[in-house]
């Protein structure tokens, strides 16, 4: 499909009207979708056919002191991400530390473990493998009297 004859002159017509606070055809915001859709234009007439105009009319609205509205999206969109990246990077070194601790108790059992075993095998310590399924008190499975709950506090 061709572009109309006139749609330069309705792109600048558009970019007057915009930049003038008139718009006919769009709400008027500095991007440009609205820019196209106030020149009756597909966007792609901006963007491949005449990035010349699409550039003047940034351009001019940097020139007025203003930022185009879809720089201000970005500008919103980069701040965000930012912020969420700081959150992630004080989660990921609180996770750190919980691994290192994590990782020095189950050593730490491990190594303990490892000492009762060797106790148990060889005899050597005071190990008593305790009935899995007793509770104190319980007459089935006694306790050895040196695991009995004392009487007097």
């Amino acid at each position: 499909m061709s572009p109309a004859p006139d749609e330069r002159d309705r792109i600048q017509s558009a970019m007057d009207r915009i930049l003038g606070g008139r718009p006919e055809h769009s709400n008027g915001a500095l991007t440009i979708v609205a820019l196209a859709t106030e020149a009756q234009v597909p966007r792609n007439a901006l963007t491949q056919r005449h990035p010349d105009l699409k550039n003047a009319f940034y351009d001019q609205v940097r020139a007025r002191g203003q930022t185009p509205d879809s720089e201000k999206r970005l500008r919103r969109q980069v701040r965000k991400l930012k912020e969420l990246r700081a959150a992630d990077a004080e989660e990921i070194a609180q996770l750190k530390t919980d691994v290192e601790a994590l990782v020095g108790a189950l050593h730490q059992s491990m190594t303990e473990n490892r000492l009762l075993r060797q106790q148990l095998a060889d005899r050597t310590g005071v190990v008593r493998t305790l009935p899995t399924q007793s509770r104190i008190g319980d007459t089935t499975h006694p306790l050895p009297s040196d695991l009995m709950p004392s009487s007097g506090c």
